[in-house]
């Protein structure tokens, strides 16, 4: 091989690393937004700050999961239209422009406002950069491109809750939310240098010439998206998700993922004190977070791999299978070092099974609409992401978390897997790209 050949194969792998590292970072400040609120609601509950009552805890918690809601539902749709670079950097830096804010709010109401605004940037975000990632993968390596991204989200959650720690007591609650808007002075430059544009994305708007040479660039085949008929615009409107053929998987989609992110809501908020309830005395509730979300890691490294042997859709209906039953196993009492092993396998597959949802859009949907039914999956999740907390602290008012709590998350894993059984795969033709 020459010199001429080698160089430019080191520029295209250094290309498509620069597109996977920088949504991986992105993903990175969504986990941090997943646990951040609740590292700082019990200071905020505190007579000397704002002395939250219940309603108000509730409130502060669920209102940023309604912003990312409606963000997941609007921009997926709209990265579709203006493209993933763009929608990816504008959701960047606006929700982290917000976070800094939230810093300086005076009260839980304008807290609330600046977190429901920071939410839609949010939202927006998860879905797109899974597209992004996904059209730059090398094919075949959808599973383990999509849960390779999202170790991001639950790093993000580990570290911050690690800093937590360390920050609160030290600095104050307001610093948790300067440190995660801080990441974006370097990041969103580094996207505005060195981010492409999706060339599906390109494909799918009549652009093939721009579109082949960022594939050439960067070393992957196009998809050939289904043609739109005559003189008719790409359907990246999410209504489009509800007809002919897109019908059936938007539906199972939707509901597995409404189960996916109310096990991963609901337990990142109670499951320390559904342990409290059982009389486990396990230290500090952080220290549950991390070994979750520690597990969550290892078990997107694991599944990535399994998807891409065996299928992403029977793999998702494996991941949401076992997950059920480690959250039922997790209402027998063990020894401390027995119950953190369990707590660890749970997260290994619980956040797992989520992430193929995510993976398996992203492999059964056309260049034209994915973002869009990424941007459905994920906005129908965070409505389960609002319900998972809810009736969970249902459960612990009424005396029932220990062990219906998670008898009832066992039940929604098993809903999880027959969601998954319900949708179908669908084959995507390739062209190449012209040498």
């Amino acid at each position: 091989m020459s010199r001429t050949h080698t160089r430019e194969d080191a520029r295209t792998a250094t290309g498509a690393g620069w597109v996977a590292v920088l949504c991986w970072i992105a993903v990175l400040l969504d986990g941090f937004d997943l646990v951040v609120v609740g590292t700082v609601v019990p200071v905020l509950q505190q007579p000397d700050q704002w002395a939250l009552s219940g309603p108000g805890t509730t409130f502060v918690i669920t209102i940023g999961l309604v912003g990312m809601m409606v963000g997941a539902l609007a921009i997926g749709a709209l990265t579709d239209r203006i493209g993933r670079r763009r929608a990816l950097i504008g959701a960047v830096a606006g929700f982290s422009s917000l976070t800094l804010l939230c810093a300086f709010a005076p009260n839980a109401a304008v807290f609330g406002v600046l977190r429901f605004l920071a939410g839609l940037g949010l939202g927006g975000c998860l879905p797109t950069a899974i597209a992004m990632v996904n059209e730059f993968s090398r094919a075949g390596r959808s599973g383990r491109a999509t849960t390779t991204v999202m170790t991001g989200y639950h790093v993000g959650a580990v570290v911050t809750a690690a800093l937590a720690i360390v920050v609160i007591p030290s600095l104050g609650w307001q610093w948790m939310f300067v440190i995660g808007a801080l990441p974006a002075v370097v990041l969103v430059p580094l996207m505005l240098r060195h981010l492409p544009e999706s060339a599906s994305y390109l494909l799918a708007q009549g652009r093939r010439a721009e579109a082949e040479q960022v594939a050439a660039r960067h070393g992957f085949e196009l998809h050939e998206p289904a043609a739109p008929a005559a003189g008719t615009p790409p359907p990246a409107a999410l209504g489009s998700l509800f007809r002919g053929s897109f019908r059936r998987n938007t539906v199972a989609i939707g509901l597995t993922s409404f189960m996916g992110l109310l096990l991963v809501y609901g337990l990142n908020s109670w499951l320390p004190t559904i342990m409290r309830e059982a009389e486990y005395e396990l230290g500090a509730a952080l220290a549950f977070l991390l070994v979750l979300n520690v597990g969550a890691i290892v078990g997107l490294v694991v599944a990535g791999r399994v998807a891409d042997r065996i299928g992403v859709r029977t793999a998702g209906m494996v991941w949401f299978a076992a997950a059920a039953v480690f959250l039922a196993l997790l209402s027998i009492r063990l020894p401390i070092a027995g119950i953190y092993a369990m707590v660890f396998l749970t997260g290994c597959f619980v956040f797992s099974a989520q992430v193929l949802v995510y993976a398996f859009v992203s492999a059964n949907h056309p260049p034209q609409v994915r973002a869009t039914a990424l941007g459905w999956s994920a906005g129908a999740g965070r409505v389960g992401a609002i319900a998972g907390p809810v009736l969970t602290g249902a459960l612990f008012s009424a005396g029932l978390a220990f062990p219906w709590g998670f008898y009832f998350f066992a039940v929604v894993g098993g809903l999880g897997a027959l969601g998954m059984l319900s949708a179908r795969t669908v084959r995507a033709r390739t062209v190449r790209a012209r040498s």
